[in-house]
């Protein structure tokens, strides 16, 4: 499936009609028909985009529709991003790059090694690496490409995609395989190739003109730009040949060639006036935009505003948003659960458990290990696209883990763990960091020469039959239930298959089996009339034998690279998990968070810059920091300060919480807009970067600026620092005219909440103790937005004083451990007894799940 983004609140796309000197950009409207005057003479429908006036022509105006086998869809955009000792020194022994401008031929005698190498061979990046034995003369990233360009004067074809993206492999080997399209590409362009999760801000700044020009956009990536950067025309993928509606990738590089050739000035001046437009788009403060503040909505209106679309947007039957393809939006469903919270009587419970409900019974999810895809193409859920992302599984784990402390429904904890068990196998360093994630495609036997996608996670009904026929004695007693009928009953599996045609365009899942759930256990044992217990025994065993199969198939690639901002969500995923005190692996979660943290201090920290790394790259010998380091970006810092906070509360580690504030200094100093508020995206003075961006919506992952609000609200009250609270009001003010505010910018909507009512504060007085450590059980089982606690460890007070000169006037009762609740600094009475705590919370953060299932 093509990896597309919808369109993003890109401040009404650029506005549209901002004017410059060189020409303005205008909404198209929606027509059918060619473009008659384009510069390249490519005819295709015009779609909502954005134009130049006819002095200065924005080049190829096409929607670059996707080919039938995978339809544009309409996703939030995805913005994969991505730590006290030094940075670990490590030599990788590379060859000094190619001196030549030419891919240079290697060796072949022996028919072994490969016919070209470029200098992605020197990188570090998976993705890149893919592409190191291409005939195209790749660049990566970086001064020596882009003086090239300027030097020779030539256009620079920039192509941006990442190591598990079905549709960067398919252009890979169509296009870039292809001697003949590389000569062309190495004679008329300077190319390059980015890894978007490597270079996050560099992969936004070009998504923002596609989404611009063509109204969609998604991996791979294909823009061209002049030598000073500015993109002048750009797409996604594009077939090699005419064909799909789309012009093919030779003609549109003869055709740019050509016009490069004779119209120069025409598209540098294009280019500079795109730049321009977004330049001053991210320049205009957004608070200014509404002179009369009359108009400004209130908090109330927005809370409303954002029920409505919810429950309007909602699909009743299957969950998630209405349509498809269907992505689990985990920013979205976070808020409802906080929505909830503060007005159950909305009833939007129901929209996240469903939703949870529906995903954890869907083919998104894999039944046999763990783990979810990252989105279904079906409304149901059932035929994902089979990459598994890192942030996903981050994400997702903290939702089912909320969800089960809000609910205590018993399936929710399974997922948790099951997602748990899933990155511990699969996706972690030996060292605690994560992976980035895992491919959909794969080669289907050992002895296949072409990788399909899904082949490792699709089954035959023959090979279930064959496979738990064989093993009957491992199932137990089952009082004569046949165990592949109940198996493949509960399971959906059938004889011809249960993909139909139109999730299956390609045909690679003829005659496979997706696994999902239509019922319950309960509904399957009353069916073969035998208890739940043998149901769900059945169903384990069947899914440990297929899993033993399973990984003796040919896997996926596996994305070595160790981002830092993903691993910051896995860590919050985790200390939530860990917060569950009856969840039987609940100390296993624990140590895992705690051995994550020291990999990112080691890994991705460089103390002598006092910065976080993007990332370092891991095999099974050891992590690599590269020998271009790479600086984080605005998620590094705030996804990981998210997790260092839900890190403290989980293990009252405060040296997490010192290190959390001490990035968040960091964060501000480095990224903070003094004229304008907000963050930027990237640092002042980043080499080689057009724009500085501001993000101003939630996608698959929720923006820094967003996740950024929450954490000023939290620090500010662990270490009483009122300009913490000062900047996230100042964040609150410089986004507040967002149209639709709780569904663009649901994380911030949810840190707004915090701030307009308050945070709750448990603080337990006393020695380190297993008294003292139940009464913060008491309170951290259940899922209380904002939460502050505070353990005052009376034997190791200097820790704490350097936090809260206020904790002094809490004082032990009898001697004991004791525990204080505070709202906006007002305290009940002190209580000693656990089960106090309990009483008090659990009838107004404890729901009956029961209630809100259709």
């Amino acid at each position: 499936m093509l990896h597309s983004v919808g369109r993003i609140p890109l401040a009404n796309y650029l506005r549209c009609c901002t004017s410059s000197s060189t020409g303005h950009l205008r909404k198209v409207p929606r027509a059918g028909g060619s473009l008659g005057s384009s510069p390249l003479g490519l005819h295709t429908p015009s779609v909502d985009c954005c134009s130049f006036s006819a002095s200065s022509p924005l080049l190829l105006h096409h929607p670059l529709p996707s080919p039938p086998a995978s339809p544009q869809h309409q996703p939030s955009p995805h913005h994969p991003l991505a730590t006290s000792t030094q940075v670990r020194s490590c030599s990788n022994h590379s060859k000094a790059p190619p001196q030549s401008g030419q891919a240079t031929m290697a060796a072949n005698s022996s028919g072994t090694e490969p016919k070209f190498t470029n200098r992605l061979k020197q990188e570090k990046s998976p993705y890149l690496l893919q592409h190191a034995h291409n005939p195209v003369e790749w660049y990566p990233w970086g001064e020596e490409a882009i003086q090239r360009a300027r030097a020779e004067n030539k256009l620079i074809f920039l192509s941006v995609g990442y190591s598990t993206c079905h549709w960067c492999h398919v252009m890979e080997k169509e296009s870039f395989e292809n001697e003949e399209v590389a000569k062309i590409m190495n004679e008329h362009f300077i190319n390059i190739k980015v890894d978007r999760e490597e270079r996050p801000d560099i992969d936004k700044l070009y998504m923002m003109f596609i989404l611009l020009i063509n109204g969609s956009g998604g991996w791979p990536m294909s823009v061209w730009l002049t030598p000073d950067l500015a993109p002048v025309t750009g797409g996604t993928y594009f077939p090699p040949n005419d064909r799909w509606g789309m012009p093919g990738f030779t003609t549109v590089l003869t055709k740019l060639a050509s016009k490069w050739s004779t119209d120069k000035d025409d598209l540098v001046t294009t280019g500079r006036s795109v730049i321009e437009a977004i330049r001053r788009n991210v320049d205009h403060k957004r608070a200014d935009e509404v002179e009369d503040a009359t108009n400004m909505e209130t908090l109330e209106a927005k809370f409303k505003q954002a029920v409505n679309m919810y429950q309007r947007n909602y699909d009743m039957v299957w969950g998630g948003s209405l349509g498809a393809p269907k992505f689990p939006e985990a920013s979205k469903l976070n808020l409802m659960f906080h929505l909830h919270v503060q007005e159950p009587k909305h009833k939007v419970l129901g929209v996240v458990l469903n939703t949870l409900d529906k995903m954890a019974a869907g083919g998104i999810h894999d039944h046999v290990f763990g783990g979810f895809a990252r989105y279904s193409v079906d409304k149901k859920w059932h035929v994902p696209h089979f990459e598994k992302m890192l942030y996903d599984q981050g994400q997702l784990l903290s939702l089912y883990a909320n969800g089960y402390r809000l609910t205590k429904k018993p399936s929710y904890l399974a997922v948790a763990d099951a997602i748990y068990r899933y990155l511990c196998k699969d996706l972690r360093h030996p060292a605690g960091g994560f992976y980035s994630g895992e491919d959909a495609d794969s080669l289907p036997t050992a002895e296949s020469e072409e990788k399909i996608e899904g082949a490792f996670y699709a089954w035959t009904y023959d090979e279930v039959k064959e496979l738990l026929g064989a093993n009957g004695e491992k199932f137990g007693e089952l009082g004569g239930v046949d165990p592949v009928a109940v198996y493949a009953a509960h399971y959906d599996v059938k004889e011809e298959g249960n993909v139909k045609p139109s999730s299956d365009p390609h045909g690679h899942l003829l005659g496979k089996n997706i696994l999902i759930v239509y019922g319950s256990v309960r509904e399957t044992a009353e069916k073969f009339n035998t208890t739940v217990e043998i149901v769900e025994r059945i169903l384990k065993t069947g899914n440990e034998l297929l899993h033993e199969v399973r990984d003796k198939r040919p896997r996926p690639h596996l994305d070595t690279k160790i981002l830092c901002a993903w691993n910051g969500l896995v860590l919050s995923g985790l200390s939530q998990l860990a917060c569950v005190k009856d969840a039987p692996g609940r100390s296993e979660y624990l140590t895992t968070a705690e051995e994550l943290v020291k990999f990112i201090r080691a890994n991705l920290y460089d103390v002598q810059a006092r910065k976080l790394l993007r990332s370092c790259y891991g095999g099974a010998e050891e992590s690599l920091a590269s020998e271009r380091p790479i600086y984080g970006f605005i998620d590094d810092y705030a996804f990981l300060i998210k997790g260092l906070i839900d890190y403290y509360v989980a293990s009252l580690d405060e040296h997490a919480l010192h290190w959390a504030k001490e990035l968040q200094d960091i964060q501000d100093e480095l990224f903070w807009d003094t004229k304008h508020g907000a963050y930027f995206y990237s640092e002042a003075n980043s080499p080689n970067v057009a724009v500085r961006l501001k993000e101003d919506h939630d996608g698959a992952e929720p923006c820094g600026n967003s996740v950024a609000a929450h954490n000023l609200l939290l620090l500010s009250d662990y270490f009483e620092e009122e300009r913490l609270k000062e900047k996230a009001r100042t964040l609150f003010d410089y986004f507040a005219h967002t149209a639709h505010f709780g569904y663009v910018l649901p994380e911030m909507m949810s840190a707004a909440l915090l701030e307009e009512q308050g945070r709750n504060t448990l603080i337990v007085v006393g020695p380190e103790s297993p008294e003292a450590t139940a009464l913060v059980d008491g309170v951290r089982e259940f899922y209380i937005p904002g939460m502050i606690i505070v353990q005052l460890k009376i034997d190791q007070p200097a820790h704490i004083v350097r936090r809260r000169k206020s904790l002094d006037n809490f004082k032990m009762v009898k001697n004991m451990p004791t525990a204080y609740i505070c709202h906006n600094k007002v305290c009940h009475l002190p209580v000693t007894e656990p089960e106090r705590l309990t009483e008090e919370f659990q009838p107004r953060y404890t729901f009956d799940y029961q209630e809100y299932e259709n």
